[in-house]
Formats: C-alpha cells, structure tokens, sequence
C-alpha cells in the first residue's frame, strides 16, 4: 500500500490548511457527509413540521390568522437568536461541539412539542426548539466549508445542504399518513431523532482542523488530518498530491462582532444578508404558507392538501440537487441569479393570472413547484457562500449572522402574508413573494463577488 504523503514543514495554520487542499473525495467525507447530513435532515423535520399540523391544530384550539403568523414565527424567533449566539459561541468552543448541543436541543423539545397541551405551550416550545434549528445550520455549513478543498466545496456543500431539501420532502410524504392516522403528535415524537445522534456525534466526527489550528491547537489538527490522508490513500492505493502552494499568510487575530463591517468585509456581510433575507422570504414563505392556503383558501381537505404540498416539496429537491452539479460549473452568482429570476416568474406569473379571479388549485400547485425547484438552488447554495467569504476566525459568526437574517424574514414574513391575506387576498401574496426574488437577483448581479474555485483562504485575503 503507498504510504501517506506527509509534509516536513513545521506545522502551521498554513501547512493544515494547504493539507486539506489537497485531499481527493473519498470514503471518510461520504461518511461525514452522511452523518452530519442526518442533523441537517432532522433540522428540516423539525422546523417544516408546524406547517404540516398546523391544519389540525388550527380546528383543534381554534387558533385565528393572526395566532398562526404568530406560532410560525416563534420558531423562527428562536432560530434569529440562535443562529447569532451560538454561531459566537462556535467561534470560541469549536464547530463539532457547539453542533452537538444544537441537536441534543432540537430532539429533546421536538419531544416536548410532542405533549403540548394547548397553544401556548406549543408557543413556546417552538420557541427554544427554534434556538436549535437555528444554529445547526450555519454551524454545520461552517464545518463542511472549512473540511473541503476549493474545487469540489460547492457541490460538496450544497449536496449537504441538499439533505435538508431531502428532509421537506420526506417529512410532506410522513406527514400524508402519520397525521390523519396517528395524529399531529407523531410528528413531533418522529422528529426527536436528533437527541440520539447528538449522543454520539463527538465519537463519529473531528473537530474542525482549520478550527483547532487558528487556536494554536496544532497537535490535535495535525492528527485529524493524518487521519483523513490515510483513508485517502488506502482508498486510492496512491500517494497524495503535492501540496498547494497557493495558500497566503493568515491573519492570526480573534473575531470582533465589528470585524463583519470593516474594509472589504462589509460590502460582504450586507449583500450576504439581503441574500439570506429574500432567500428566506420566498423559500420558507412557500415551504410554510402552501398547505395553509391550500386548506384556507382552497379549502382542500387534509389528505390533497398534503399531498398538493408533497408534490412542490418533491421538485424543491430536485432544485436542491440541479444546484450541486451547477454551482461549481458556472459559479456562485450565476447560479443565484437563476435561482431568484426562476423562482420569481412564475409568482409574478401567478399573481398575473389571478387577478380577475382566483387561479385554479392546479395552477397554484404548477407554479409553486417551480418557484420552489429554483429557489431552492439558493435554500442549499447560500450555505456556499456565507461560510466561504469569511476568513477561518470569523467564519462562524459571520456565517451565523447572515443566517439569521433568513430567520428574520422568517419571522417578519408570516406576519406580512397573514396581513396581506388578510386584507388584499391571495394574488397579492404571490406579487410580494415575486418582486422580493426580482430584487434579490438585482442584489447578487450587482455586489456578490465570485468565489468559485478559490481557497478559503484566497477569498479572505
């Protein structure tokens, strides 16, 4: 068997970086891939589960228009703190362990959500669970970011993201039978999973090397990496590459909060935000709002407006998927601008088409599917890029601010249809969602840089 091509340089930030960079897709990152993608498939359970019980309970508790805007942005209130607290926190104790904590919360209030016992409680179990969901995310893109070499990160990346797509989709075919026949509660017990996993996570995966190097954590860096080219080897039955010499100095300083605003960093950090903010408003205002203006509007009864969500769900993965071979091909805005003109036609279309009289439930289903097949290039690409245009010291956080950005539109979206069902109709709904997208394309084409094929370290220099 070829031995490891280990490096004789003195160990450095530089050398574990370069290390990385070299490393071919093999074994080991399918198993990490598959591992930390189960937090990710359980992130979609759990935060896409309120939109499948919500029909019940809207009957059950009696719960008007309002009440639902409220109990969906709840989750995502908890999610806006989450995604920025500990996002900081990852910064100072490691990405592996602050990714531990976040799922041990995710199951252990899925299970809580489980035995609510009136609208209130649920209220505000959503609300902690939503501390979770909403730091596992950027945390764990931060982590397969920092543990994938230049070429192969966007597809490596979105693919990963692509499980939470995978997620939507399995929980819209689970909820078609669990919730008519074993009820909402199910649902919520389902999705306690992740407190299995956040047991043994810290035995099935590393620490970030990146990580523990920008913390003079040398030794320990050293040996995750050893670990990974020896896997490497074996599965190739060759020596590694020669190390890249492409990679600059690094900054070895801590992250400031107001390091996000300074120099090139803060045309990175808003264009990142408005990003995340637009995303989030057509993304989840789709996800979350379809089986409620199904049944609401349309009054379908639960089984088709399940099912009806199923199908826009089903193409929102195959959005997902499309991304992962396009990404590193034609390069990060080219595919972000598709995405926000793709899923911002046929909204506007929609609108366009409903207002002399309501569109048929087929057209609705038609046109949803396909805004959701394109914006969710971006719902699995932006984790691309809000973790690549940060250096290793600030990575997390900053990844984590411009996620809550998405859990602010989050927040503020349900409360913007409710009011705009409320007084102007569905049509308006689709107008809103439309011209958000329309505007998050203008965003991307004028201020995103492009970062394909770049070293995280070339990109923050």
């Amino acid at each position: 068997m070829a031995t490891v091509g280990v490096a004789t340089a003195p160990l450095s930030e530089e050398l574990i970086s370069a290390r990385i960079e070299r490393l071919p897709l093999t074994s080991w990152y399918r198993r990490m891939m598959l591992i930390v993608g189960m937090a990710g498939f359980f992130d979609a359970f759990d935060a896409l589960t309120i939109a499948f019980v919500l029909p019940v309970l809207i009957a059950k508790w009696h719960i008007n228009p309002a009440q639902i805007g409220a109990l969906i942005s709840i989750g995502y209130a908890g999610q806006l703190i989450g995604a920025i607290r500990l996002s900081w926190i990852a910064e100072k104790y490691g990405r592996q362990r602050v990714l531990r904590w976040t799922i041990a919360v995710i199951g252990l209030l899925s299970i809580a959500c489980a035995f609510a016992w009136s609208y209130t409680s649920l209220f505000w179990f959503r609300f902690i669970q939503g501390l979770g969901l909403g730091a596992e995310v950027p945390i764990a893109a931060t982590y397969m970011n920092e543990f994938t070499r230049a070429e192969m990160r966007g597809r490596l990346v979105v693919l990963f993201q692509a499980i939470f797509a995978f997620g939507v989709m399995i929980t819209a075919f689970v909820a078609i039978w669990v919730v008519p026949h074993l009820g909402w509660q199910w649902m919520f017990i389902i999705g306690a999973g992740p407190a299995l996993l956040a047991i043994w996570l810290r035995r099935l995966v590393p620490e970030s090397p990146r990580w523990l190097a920008m913390h003079g954590r040398l030794q320990e860096a050293d040996a995750t990496v050893a670990k990974i080219e020896t896997v490497a080897a074996a599965d190739s039955g060759k020596a590694l590459p020669a190390l890249p010499t492409n990679i600059p100095a690094i900054i070895k300083e801590k992250a400031r909060w107001l390091d996000l605003f300074e120099h090139e960093y803060l045309r990175r950090t808003l264009t990142a935000w408005v990003m995340a903010f637009g995303t989030s408003i057509v993304g989840y205002g789709l996800l979350a709002w379809l089986p409620t203006i199904y049944r609401n509007i349309y009054h379908l009864p639960i089984s088709q407006n399940l099912q009806y969500s199923f199908i826009s769900y089903f193409v929102g993965l195959f959005g997902a998927l499309s991304g992962a071979l396009l990404i590193d091909r034609f390069g990060r805005k080219a595919c972000y601008i598709i995405s926000f003109i793709g899923a911002g036609v046929p909204l506007l279309l929609l609108w366009w088409i409903s207002r002399g009289a309501l569109a048929g439930v087929g057209t609705v289903v038609t046109m949803a599917s396909v805004s959701l097949f394109f914006i969710s290039i971006l719902l699995a690409g932006i984790y691309v890029y809000m973790p690549e245009i940060y250096p290793t010291r600030m990575r997390a956080l900053g990844s984590g601010t411009a996620s809550a950005w998405m859990r602010v539109a989050s927040i503020v979206g349900p409360f913007i249809v409710g009011m705009i069902l409320g007084r102007s109709g569905v049509q308006e709904v689709f107008l809103f969602f439309g011209v958000t997208a329309l505007v998050g394309a203008l965003v991307v084409l004028l201020f995103a840089i492009e970062t394909k094929g770049k070293t995280l370290e070339e990109i923050a220099r």
